[in-house]
């Protein structure tokens, strides 16, 4: 039977009536209704989860001893160094996760060492340094007299720098949750939640909540020594959290729950005249116009003000002393400093946005997987702020450099391949993805055309030499468009949660909204969708400073109207100016917001407004809504194979993937061939990688003295690895004398043993060492997608679909 889009999307939207009332029992007083719908969409369906998940005190936190051994030795070392009075450095890093980490261990660890005199903290400066440990500060902790450095949110590849603090006589401890190296470093411990498993709830803690957690073991170790509550850095935490974007799952999303109950308390106590316990936050919070009860109070406010410190300044040391410092009249000094800086990273991030979207007109976007743009005067610190958002816009992976001092005519292809001098200036800069690209897979691929590289797969940081830019350009556009990752409109990047009118607007159904706080990866913000509305008494202005100054950052304020109300809802729209906005009738996306300013001189006064996202054509808008839920059509088989009835009707994933492209190919197969989809992959076998590189050591042995052949497929299923590991142990085998050649009847090798391997054998370790990282990272994210939540696979099996709707708005399925 065929049934349009839109009937099966009202069809699946139905949320059971049962589920309704088990969300109204936990919210009393409220419909329940608009939360219920959206706990649904997101697979939050057992009754037995809402308590836990919309009310912290239910919830059962982790032990910290749950990171193991790493973090009984991390303790013990501590435990050493107050004994023995040892002075202990704190290495933290310049963004928000990594100040907040800083300060959680300044607070934390400064129960148990004397601060400033047994324990010392470094912050590397953004605009000379990089993230991570260096040689430069390590020497000076070392003249300081350190014996043990304690990072937060850094340090677990910089393998070359642990091994040089170890030789000017400091111990190292890791605390992180960034990218692990292919083989444990030699530090005393290293706390890091990539090594548990993707499901368990300490897996997507940030830097800042690895900190706590140290410090928590430090409290249940020796409860006795601490004159502070262990609960008085949840704010800190709080702050850290949100602002780095983790997926707010298990204990993440209760750290920061507990944390934004305790972050509100600092600007109610200092308007009741009540010294807050930190004056530094309550004075950010008035500055910013917030009031620490709302997670966008700290990704809108508090995370941007400290971020900006090292954006614009480079040095972000003071942000520790405005986060942790009870002194009233420095933490005021310290905040307005900060505002000042944000304020500059607002106007130049304006105005670089401006320059990019001016370079982009005269560049032909269709042939444009990823957009690389590079120039001499763009300031390093506010690139990726500007790459985010022109990814968003654009709807493609976004790469902005910085060169300095460079005549960037003079870089062509003759250039590069002649080795001229300008091949020495290096650019570097900031990369931002979007639509689930894997941002990180796709710059490391080219490695060996970079200078230095680190991150996420939605964020990245790099430095290449400027010869290079032509060919990484044209790599990575190349191999983005090998995927096949659709690139989408600016619309089709806001998908709407629910169809709402101007009369629902207000506080029920913010409060509703509320609910499901804190919002971030794996739990978005809801985004509204509004139908043939319009705007009426729209004017825009320039954002003002503390002190009434105009900064040239713009925002439209206007109100909103449709047929539903005869009263009209204000609303913002940041960074626009009034004549954007469309005359006539059309359709938003909106989010729903609670300002909480107030400033009676000026008539302004708390209010519910909405934040304008995106302005949409009726006939895009309508799309938005046609989406089919992936929870109807996406079941799960993973633990359940061998009972598992095979149904003709069911498209099945019988390998398992090692990359978001992979599923999304299914995912689009299943929406057009009309069928159910069943996640049915074993858990992946991991072998140890050194012995995969000897088995094909093995079979490259074999195949020569036999004289037979294997297909790339045999080598697949025989290994259990992928073309990429497998492109390398070819270059591999090629330098202990194998060659690889490849016919119709498949891979053939013969073999010419070579006199002298010395020649080649750093070359030789290095592409080892090379295959096996890539295989150990191969398998990391093949046991990671047999251990994503269903959840997430049905995030981005909507996601999947709303962009194939976006591009076939005449999509059908069939039942």
């Amino acid at each position: 039977m065929q049934i349009s889009s839109v009937g099966a999307s009202q069809a699946m939207a139905e949320t059971p009536a049962w589920f309704v009332q088990a969300v109204q029992q936990q919210a009393v007083g409220l419909p329940g209704h608009y939360a219920a719908q959206l706990l649904w969409q997101r697979g939050i369906r057992d009754p037995e989860q809402l308590a836990g998940f919309l009310h912290p005190q239910f919830y059962q936190p982790t032990s910290p001893f749950e990171f193991g051994q790493e973090m009984q030795w991390a303790v013990e070392r501590l435990q050493q160094a107050r004994n023995q009075d040892e002075v202990v450095a704190i290495w933290g890093d310049f963004d928000a996760d990594g100040i907040t980490a800083t300060a959680v261990l300044w607070d934390g660890l400064g129960q148990f060492f004397s601060q400033g005199d047994r324990l010392i903290y470094y912050i590397p400066n953004r605009l000379i340094e990089s993230h991570g440990l260096s040689y430069s500060g390590l020497d000076r902790l070392a003249a300081q007299g350190c014996q043990l450095v304690v990072t937060c949110d850094t340090g677990s590849t910089n393998l070359a720098e642990i091994r040089y603090a170890q030789s000017l006589g400091m111990d190292v401890v890791i605390t992180d949750h960034h990218t692990l190296p292919s083989e444990r470093p030699t530090v005393t411990a290293l706390i890091n939640p990539r090594y548990l498993l993707p499901t368990h709830p300490l897996a997507h803690l940030s830097g800042v909540a690895v900190a706590y957690k140290l410090v928590e073991a430090l409290y249940q170790t020796w409860p006795e020594v601490p004159q502070q509550p262990l609960t008085h850095l949840l704010d800190l935490v709080a702050i850290g959290l949100i602002a780095d974007l983790v997926q707010l799952t298990g204990d993440c999303r209760y750290l920061a729950q507990q944390g934004i109950e305790q972050l509100q308390q600092h600007l109610i106590n200092h308007e009741a005249g009540v010294k807050p316990a930190r004056p530094g936050i309550a004075r950010l919070l008035e500055l910013c116009k917030k009031s620490g009860d709302r997670p966008t109070d700290i990704s809108f406010g508090l995370g941007p003000r400290i971020n900006a410190v090292s954006r614009i300044q480079g040095d972000a040391h003071f942000c520790v002393e405005l986060l942790t410092s009870r002194d009233e009249q420095r933490c005021q000094q310290l905040a307005e400093e900060t505002e000042l800086a944000n304020m500059r990273r607002k106007a130049l991030q304006r105005e670089v946005t401006y320059q990019v979207k001016d370079r982009l007109s005269q560049l032909d976007l269709s042939t444009t997987s990823v957009i690389v743009l590079v120039d001499t005067q763009w300031p390093v610190g506010i690139l990726g702020l500007v790459a985010g958002q022109i990814a968003q816009e654009y709807g493609r992976p976004t790469i902005l450099l910085n060169a300095d001092s460079l005549d960037l005519d003079l870089v062509t292809p003759s250039s590069i391949t002649e080795g001229r001098s300008q091949s020495l200036s290096l650019a570097r800069g900031s990369a931002r993805s979007v639509n689930q690209i894997d941002l990180y897979q796709l710059v490391q691929d080219q490695a060996h055309l970079l200078h230095s590289f680190g991150g996420h797969p939605f964020a990245a940081g790099l430095s290449l030499a400027v010869a290079n830019l032509p060919l990484f350009t044209e790599a990575v556009n190349r191999q983005l468009r090998q995927q096949n990752c659709g690139i989408t409109s600016p619309a089709s990047a806001n998908q709407a949660d629910l169809v709402v009118t101007v009369a629902e607007l207000g506080k029920t159904l913010f409060r509703e909204l509320k609910l499901l706080e804190p919002c971030g990866m794996g739990n978005p913000v809801p985004k509204l969708m509004m139908r043939n509305c319009w705007f009426e008494r729209a004017w825009h202005r320039n954002s003002q400073d503390w002190q009434g100054r105009k900064v040239q950052y713009i925002k439209t304020e206007f109100v909103l109207r449709d047929d539903s109300s005869s009263i009209g809802f204000p609303g913002v729209w940041w960074g626009h100016y009034k004549e954007e906005l469309p005359s006539g009738r059309c359709d938003v996306v909106v989010e729903l917001d609670f300002n909480t300013y107030e400033n009676r001189r000026r008539g302004q006064t708390p209010h519910y407004e909405v934040r304008l996202l995106e302005v949409l054509p009726a006939s895009n808008a309508a799309l938005l809504s046609q989406i089919p839920q992936p929870a109807d059509w996406l079941v799960d088989w993973r633990e359940d194979l061998k009972s598992t009835t095979p149904d003709t009707d069911v498209l099945l994933i019988t390998q398992c993937p090692t990359n978001w492209a992979e599923l999304q190919a299914w995912f689009r197969r299943a929406v057009q061939e009309g069928q159910r989809l069943a996640i049915a992959y074993p858990s992946p076998s991991l072998v140890a990688p050194t012995q995969i590189w000897q088995q094909l050591i093995g079979i490259a042995k074999y195949l020569g003295r036999t004289g037979g052949s294997a297909t790339l497929s045999q080598l697949h299923e025989k290994l259990g690895i992928g073309d990429r590991p497998l492109q390398l142990g070819f270059q591999a085998l090629h330098l202990l004398g194998f060659a690889v050649t490849h016919s119709d009847q498949g891979f053939r090798v013969e073999y010419q043993a070579k006199a002298d391997l010395t020649s080649v054998e750093m070359q030789l370790t290095e592409v080892v060492q090379q295959f096996l990282g890539v295989v150990q990272e191969e398998q990391f994210r093949r046991q990671y997608f047999y251990q994503v939540p269903l959840s997430t696979l049905q995030a981005v099996a909507h996601q999947t679909i709303l962009l194939q709707t976006h591009r076939s708005p005449q999509l059908q399925l069939t039942e």
